[in-house]
Protein backbone atom coordinates (compact mmCIF):
# COMPACT_ATOMS: atom_id res chain seq x y z
CA UNK A 1 0.00 0.00 0.00
CA UNK A 2 1.42 3.48 -0.90
CA UNK A 3 1.92 6.03 1.79
CA UNK A 4 0.59 9.73 1.52
CA UNK A 5 2.83 12.23 2.89
CA UNK A 6 0.86 15.17 4.44
CA UNK A 7 2.65 19.14 4.08
CA UNK A 8 2.14 21.25 6.57
CA UNK A 9 1.66 25.24 5.57
CA UNK A 10 3.37 27.57 8.06
CA UNK A 11 1.91 31.00 9.06
CA UNK A 12 1.68 34.24 5.93
CA UNK A 13 4.64 36.05 5.96
CA UNK A 14 5.39 39.54 7.14
CA UNK A 15 5.48 40.53 3.36
CA UNK A 16 2.26 39.26 2.44
CA UNK A 17 0.33 40.71 5.29
CA UNK A 18 2.50 43.90 4.33
CA UNK A 19 1.44 43.86 0.96
CA UNK A 20 -2.41 43.21 1.91
CA UNK A 21 -2.58 46.55 3.72
CA UNK A 22 -1.10 48.24 0.81
CA UNK A 23 -3.83 47.37 -1.68
CA UNK A 24 -6.70 47.36 1.09
CA UNK A 25 -5.22 51.55 1.90
CA UNK A 26 -5.50 52.01 -1.94
CA UNK A 27 -9.12 50.98 -2.45
CA UNK A 28 -9.91 53.45 0.15
CA UNK A 29 -8.38 56.15 -0.33
CA UNK A 30 -9.59 55.65 -4.40
CA UNK A 31 -13.35 55.50 -3.10
CA UNK A 32 -13.05 59.11 -0.99
CA UNK A 33 -11.05 60.38 -3.72
CA UNK A 34 -14.03 59.68 -5.67
CA UNK A 35 -16.41 60.45 -3.62
CA UNK A 36 -14.96 64.16 -2.93
CA UNK A 37 -15.18 64.48 -7.02
CA UNK A 38 -18.96 63.09 -7.84
CA UNK A 39 -19.93 66.06 -4.83
CA UNK A 40 -18.07 68.37 -6.09
CA UNK A 41 -19.41 67.67 -9.82
CA UNK A 42 -22.52 67.51 -7.94
CA UNK A 43 -22.45 71.52 -6.71
CA UNK A 44 -21.16 72.54 -10.19
CA UNK A 45 -24.59 70.92 -11.22
CA UNK A 46 -27.02 73.16 -9.39
CA UNK A 47 -27.52 71.25 -5.98
CA UNK A 48 -26.44 74.41 -4.08
CA UNK A 49 -28.70 77.68 -4.66
CA UNK A 50 -28.72 80.95 -3.24
CA UNK A 51 -32.37 83.58 -3.12
CA UNK A 52 -32.13 87.03 -3.80
CA UNK A 53 -33.23 88.93 -0.84
CA UNK A 54 -34.81 92.27 -0.39
CA UNK A 55 -32.99 94.61 2.21
CA UNK A 56 -34.21 97.88 3.51
CA UNK A 57 -31.58 99.83 5.35
CA UNK A 58 -33.08 103.08 8.06
CA UNK A 59 -30.50 105.90 8.08
CA UNK A 60 -32.33 107.05 11.40
CA UNK A 61 -31.72 107.93 15.17
CA UNK A 62 -33.03 105.93 17.90
CA UNK A 63 -35.38 108.57 20.59
CA UNK A 64 -37.95 107.95 23.59
CA UNK A 65 -39.57 110.44 25.55
CA UNK A 66 -42.55 111.92 27.19
CA UNK A 67 -45.36 114.12 25.16
CA UNK A 68 -46.33 117.00 26.44
CA UNK A 69 -48.84 120.38 25.37
CA UNK A 70 -48.30 122.83 23.60
CA UNK A 71 -48.69 125.13 26.15
CA UNK A 72 -49.72 124.68 29.85
CA UNK A 73 -50.40 126.78 32.68
CA UNK A 74 -50.42 126.16 36.39
CA UNK A 75 -53.47 127.68 37.65
CA UNK A 76 -52.63 129.39 41.14
CA UNK A 77 -53.90 132.21 43.64
CA UNK A 78 -52.16 135.14 43.44
CA UNK A 79 -53.04 136.63 46.61
CA UNK A 80 -55.16 134.93 50.36
CA UNK A 81 -58.68 135.12 50.32
CA UNK A 82 -61.79 132.71 50.56
CA UNK A 83 -63.24 131.84 46.52
CA UNK A 84 -66.58 133.42 45.46
CA UNK A 85 -66.73 131.75 42.08
CA UNK A 86 -65.81 129.15 39.93
CA UNK A 87 -66.58 129.74 36.85
CA UNK A 88 -65.12 126.60 34.96
CA UNK A 89 -64.86 122.78 35.20
CA UNK A 90 -63.11 120.23 33.94
CA UNK A 91 -62.89 119.51 30.45
CA UNK A 92 -64.17 122.85 29.42
CA UNK A 93 -62.91 125.51 26.64
CA UNK A 94 -61.59 128.91 27.73
CA UNK A 95 -60.30 131.83 25.56
CA UNK A 96 -57.12 133.58 26.46
CA UNK A 97 -58.23 136.23 29.63
CA UNK A 98 -61.25 134.38 30.50
CA UNK A 99 -61.97 134.57 34.49
CA UNK A 100 -61.79 130.69 35.93
CA UNK A 101 -61.90 131.80 40.03
CA UNK A 102 -63.22 135.15 41.48
CA UNK A 103 -61.50 135.47 44.77
CA UNK A 104 -63.25 138.07 47.33
CA UNK A 105 -62.63 141.32 46.35
CA UNK A 106 -64.82 143.72 48.54
CA UNK A 107 -61.80 145.31 50.72
CA UNK A 108 -59.92 145.98 47.52
CA UNK A 109 -62.64 147.68 45.50
CA UNK A 110 -63.47 149.91 48.67
CA UNK A 111 -59.96 151.09 48.84
CA UNK A 112 -60.26 151.97 44.69
CA UNK A 113 -62.96 153.91 45.11
CA UNK A 114 -62.36 155.37 48.53
CA UNK A 115 -59.06 156.71 46.33
CA UNK A 116 -60.59 157.68 43.38
CA UNK A 117 -63.14 160.12 45.44
CA UNK A 118 -59.89 161.55 47.22
CA UNK A 119 -58.26 162.26 43.98
CA UNK A 120 -61.06 164.10 42.71
CA UNK A 121 -60.42 166.78 46.20
CA UNK A 122 -57.06 166.87 45.27
CA UNK A 123 -57.28 167.82 41.27
CA UNK A 124 -59.29 170.94 42.76
CA UNK A 125 -57.74 171.80 45.92
CA UNK A 126 -54.27 170.11 45.70
CA UNK A 127 -51.31 170.70 44.10
CA UNK A 128 -50.43 168.74 40.45
CA UNK A 129 -47.60 166.63 41.78
CA UNK A 130 -49.72 165.40 45.07
CA UNK A 131 -52.29 164.20 42.17
CA UNK A 132 -49.79 162.77 39.89
CA UNK A 133 -48.61 160.79 42.42
CA UNK A 134 -52.22 159.62 43.67
CA UNK A 135 -52.37 158.58 39.86
CA UNK A 136 -50.08 156.36 39.88
CA UNK A 137 -50.97 154.35 43.66
CA UNK A 138 -54.56 154.30 42.05
CA UNK A 139 -52.77 151.95 39.26
CA UNK A 140 -51.33 149.26 42.07
CA UNK A 141 -55.04 149.86 44.13
CA UNK A 142 -56.60 148.66 40.38
CA UNK A 143 -53.85 145.79 39.91
CA UNK A 144 -54.64 144.44 43.46
CA UNK A 145 -58.10 143.78 42.25
CA UNK A 146 -56.85 141.60 38.90
CA UNK A 147 -54.89 139.53 41.62
CA UNK A 148 -58.27 138.40 43.43
CA UNK A 149 -58.71 136.36 39.50
CA UNK A 150 -57.41 133.65 37.99
CA UNK A 151 -57.66 134.28 34.46
CA UNK A 152 -56.46 131.91 31.19
CA UNK A 153 -53.23 132.96 29.80
CA UNK A 154 -54.36 131.69 26.42
CA UNK A 155 -57.03 129.61 24.68
CA UNK A 156 -57.27 126.32 25.71
CA UNK A 157 -58.69 123.36 27.77
CA UNK A 158 -59.62 122.96 31.33
CA UNK A 159 -57.40 119.90 32.37
CA UNK A 160 -57.86 119.78 35.91
CA UNK A 161 -59.73 122.03 38.92
CA UNK A 162 -59.75 121.52 42.50
CA UNK A 163 -61.72 124.21 44.27
CA UNK A 164 -64.65 125.02 44.85
CA UNK A 165 -66.65 128.19 46.35
CA UNK A 166 -66.59 129.08 49.65
CA UNK A 167 -62.79 127.89 50.11
CA UNK A 168 -60.06 129.77 51.85
CA UNK A 169 -56.81 129.87 49.64
CA UNK A 170 -53.31 130.85 49.83
CA UNK A 171 -51.44 132.99 47.87
CA UNK A 172 -49.65 130.54 45.40
CA UNK A 173 -51.84 127.51 46.05
CA UNK A 174 -52.39 125.65 43.14
CA UNK A 175 -56.01 124.84 41.75
CA UNK A 176 -55.67 123.13 38.27
CA UNK A 177 -54.42 123.15 35.05
CA UNK A 178 -54.72 125.14 31.64
CA UNK A 179 -53.28 122.95 28.47
CA UNK A 180 -53.53 124.28 24.65
CA UNK A 181 -53.18 120.29 22.95
CA UNK A 182 -53.67 121.99 19.45
CA UNK A 183 -50.31 120.02 18.99
CA UNK A 184 -47.54 118.21 21.10
CA UNK A 185 -44.00 118.58 21.65
CA UNK A 186 -41.38 116.12 23.60
CA UNK A 187 -37.83 117.26 24.07
CA UNK A 188 -35.56 114.09 23.15
CA UNK A 189 -32.08 113.41 23.87
CA UNK A 190 -29.42 113.48 20.64
CA UNK A 191 -25.98 112.08 21.19
CA UNK A 192 -23.38 114.44 20.77
CA UNK A 193 -22.20 112.19 17.46
CA UNK A 194 -25.50 112.50 15.92
CA UNK A 195 -25.95 116.36 16.59
CA UNK A 196 -24.36 117.28 12.88
CA UNK A 197 -26.82 115.36 11.07
CA UNK A 198 -30.07 116.98 12.69
CA UNK A 199 -31.93 119.15 10.45
CA UNK A 200 -34.90 121.85 10.87
CA UNK A 201 -38.10 119.49 9.31
CA UNK A 202 -36.72 116.11 9.22
CA UNK A 203 -39.00 113.28 9.50
CA UNK A 204 -39.74 111.46 12.78
CA UNK A 205 -42.04 108.70 13.25
CA UNK A 206 -44.17 108.14 17.13
CA UNK A 207 -44.74 105.00 18.37
CA UNK A 208 -46.95 104.95 20.92
CA UNK A 209 -48.23 101.75 23.51
CA UNK A 210 -51.53 103.67 23.94
CA UNK A 211 -52.26 103.62 19.99
CA UNK A 212 -51.84 100.73 17.37
CA UNK A 213 -50.53 102.90 14.56
CA UNK A 214 -47.37 105.00 13.47
CA UNK A 215 -47.78 109.01 14.31
CA UNK A 216 -45.67 111.44 12.30
CA UNK A 217 -44.05 114.22 13.23
CA UNK A 218 -40.87 116.25 12.83
CA UNK A 219 -38.04 118.32 14.44
CA UNK A 220 -38.52 121.69 15.43
CA UNK A 221 -35.23 123.19 16.78
CA UNK A 222 -32.00 122.26 19.09
CA UNK A 223 -29.85 124.49 21.64
CA UNK A 224 -26.32 125.63 20.36
CA UNK A 225 -24.94 124.15 23.53
CA UNK A 226 -24.76 120.64 24.84
CA UNK A 227 -25.19 119.09 28.18
CA UNK A 228 -24.06 116.12 30.48
CA UNK A 229 -26.53 113.54 31.72
CA UNK A 230 -26.22 112.11 34.95
CA UNK A 231 -24.55 108.81 33.36
CA UNK A 232 -22.11 111.34 31.88
CA UNK A 233 -23.09 111.34 28.47
CA UNK A 234 -22.51 114.35 26.16
CA UNK A 235 -26.18 115.09 24.88
CA UNK A 236 -28.01 117.50 22.96
CA UNK A 237 -32.03 118.02 23.80
CA UNK A 238 -33.89 118.55 20.39
CA UNK A 239 -37.35 119.23 20.42
CA UNK A 240 -39.63 117.86 17.91
CA UNK A 241 -43.50 118.38 17.24
CA UNK A 242 -46.52 116.90 16.33
CA UNK A 243 -49.22 118.77 14.43
CA UNK A 244 -51.98 116.26 13.85
CA UNK A 245 -52.40 113.03 16.27
CA UNK A 246 -55.32 110.81 16.82
CA UNK A 247 -57.46 111.71 20.15
CA UNK A 248 -56.25 108.39 21.85
CA UNK A 249 -52.85 109.88 22.79
CA UNK A 250 -53.15 112.85 25.48
CA UNK A 251 -50.20 115.02 27.28
CA UNK A 252 -47.48 113.04 28.71
CA UNK A 253 -47.95 110.05 27.28
CA UNK A 254 -44.63 107.72 26.58
CA UNK A 255 -43.30 107.02 23.14
CA UNK A 256 -40.63 105.31 21.20
CA UNK A 257 -39.45 106.20 17.76
CA UNK A 258 -36.96 107.60 15.32
CA UNK A 259 -35.76 110.67 13.34
CA UNK A 260 -35.39 109.90 9.53
CA UNK A 261 -32.23 111.31 8.62
CA UNK A 262 -32.73 110.60 5.21
CA UNK A 263 -35.52 108.50 3.06
CA UNK A 264 -35.50 104.16 3.48
CA UNK A 265 -32.69 102.78 0.99
CA UNK A 266 -33.88 99.14 -0.23
CA UNK A 267 -31.07 96.89 -1.72
CA UNK A 268 -31.62 93.57 -3.20
CA UNK A 269 -28.63 91.01 -1.86
CA UNK A 270 -27.07 87.91 -2.43
CA UNK A 271 -24.48 85.77 -1.51
CA UNK A 272 -21.64 86.45 -3.79
CA UNK A 273 -20.89 82.80 -4.66
CA UNK A 274 -24.12 82.97 -7.24
CA UNK A 275 -22.25 85.23 -9.05
CA UNK A 276 -20.07 83.72 -12.16
CA UNK A 277 -17.90 86.34 -14.34
CA UNK A 278 -17.18 86.10 -17.86
CA UNK A 279 -15.13 88.18 -19.89
CA UNK A 280 -15.18 91.03 -16.99
CA UNK A 281 -19.01 90.78 -17.09
CA UNK A 282 -21.05 89.76 -13.71
CA UNK A 283 -23.77 87.25 -14.40
CA UNK A 284 -25.98 84.73 -12.72
CA UNK A 285 -27.84 81.78 -13.61
CA UNK A 286 -31.20 80.17 -12.40
CA UNK A 287 -31.47 77.25 -11.04
CA UNK A 288 -34.53 75.95 -12.51
CA UNK A 289 -33.99 76.25 -16.04
CA UNK A 290 -30.58 77.34 -15.98
CA UNK A 291 -31.02 80.62 -17.71
CA UNK A 292 -27.93 82.61 -18.17
CA UNK A 293 -28.61 86.69 -16.64
CA UNK A 294 -26.30 89.29 -16.95
CA UNK A 295 -26.13 91.83 -14.00
CA UNK A 296 -23.82 94.34 -12.46
CA UNK A 297 -23.52 94.19 -8.71
CA UNK A 298 -21.52 95.90 -5.91
CA UNK A 299 -19.29 94.75 -2.82
CA UNK A 300 -21.73 94.14 0.43
CA UNK A 301 -19.65 92.78 3.26
CA UNK A 302 -17.31 90.13 2.70
CA UNK A 303 -19.66 87.38 1.84
CA UNK A 304 -22.99 89.09 0.02
CA UNK A 305 -23.03 91.63 -2.64
CA UNK A 306 -25.75 94.24 -3.54
CA UNK A 307 -27.35 93.73 -7.19
CA UNK A 308 -27.86 97.50 -8.87
CA UNK A 309 -29.56 95.75 -12.15
CA UNK A 310 -30.73 92.90 -13.84
CA UNK A 311 -32.73 91.01 -11.12
CA UNK A 312 -35.88 92.27 -9.14
CA UNK A 313 -35.65 90.06 -6.29
CA UNK A 314 -36.66 86.80 -4.98
CA UNK A 315 -35.08 84.81 -8.00
CA UNK A 316 -33.39 81.47 -7.06
CA UNK A 317 -29.75 81.45 -7.89
CA UNK A 318 -27.58 78.43 -8.79
CA UNK A 319 -23.94 78.46 -7.21
CA UNK A 320 -21.16 79.67 -9.18
CA UNK A 321 -18.31 79.12 -7.24
CA UNK A 322 -18.08 77.57 -3.31
CA UNK A 323 -17.62 79.09 0.16
CA UNK A 324 -13.50 79.19 0.94
CA UNK A 325 -14.23 78.57 4.95
CA UNK A 326 -15.35 74.90 5.67
CA UNK A 327 -18.85 75.11 7.39
CA UNK A 328 -20.15 78.25 5.97
CA UNK A 329 -24.08 78.36 6.09
CA UNK A 330 -25.27 79.69 2.53
CA UNK A 331 -28.48 80.49 4.26
CA UNK A 332 -27.40 82.56 7.19
CA UNK A 333 -29.58 84.97 8.34
CA UNK A 334 -30.86 87.59 5.69
CA UNK A 335 -34.60 89.05 7.21
CA UNK A 336 -37.15 89.96 4.22
CA UNK A 337 -36.81 93.81 5.70
CA UNK A 338 -34.22 94.56 8.55
CA UNK A 339 -32.18 97.53 9.68
CA UNK A 340 -28.89 98.88 8.38
CA UNK A 341 -26.98 95.86 10.18
CA UNK A 342 -28.55 93.52 7.79
CA UNK A 343 -27.67 90.22 9.32
CA UNK A 344 -25.80 87.90 7.51
CA UNK A 345 -23.49 90.74 6.03
CA UNK A 346 -20.50 89.53 7.48
CA UNK A 347 -20.08 92.42 9.34
CA UNK A 348 -21.79 95.38 8.14
CA UNK A 349 -22.69 97.52 10.54
CA UNK A 350 -24.52 100.30 10.87
CA UNK A 351 -22.90 103.38 11.66
CA UNK A 352 -23.98 105.86 14.88
CA UNK A 353 -27.36 105.10 15.95
CA UNK A 354 -28.56 105.46 12.31
CA UNK A 355 -25.73 108.10 10.85
CA UNK A 356 -23.42 107.81 8.05
CA UNK A 357 -23.85 105.84 4.99
CA UNK A 358 -25.40 101.98 4.02
CA UNK A 359 -22.63 99.48 5.50
CA UNK A 360 -20.33 98.13 3.16
CA UNK A 361 -20.01 101.16 0.88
Amino acid sequence: MEKKTKTRRGPPSTLAICLALVIVTALVCGGLILSKKFSKLGKKTGSTSYTVRSETYENIIDISGVVSAAKEQKLQALSSGTVMDVFVKQGDVVKKGDVILQLDDTTEKYNLAKHDYDMQTTRISGSAMQYSLMQTQREALVQKIAERKVTATFDGIIAAISVSEGDSLEAKDSIGTLVDKSYLIADVEIAETDVSKLAVGQTVDFDFAAYDGTVEGYVVSWPAIGEVTSRGATIVKARVRIDTYPEEILPNFSFSGKIKISPDETYLLVERYAIGRENGQAFVELAQGGRRITVTVEPYGSEYVKITSGLSGGEVLAAQSEPRASGWNKQSGMGSSTRANAAGAAGANRAGGGMGGPPGR
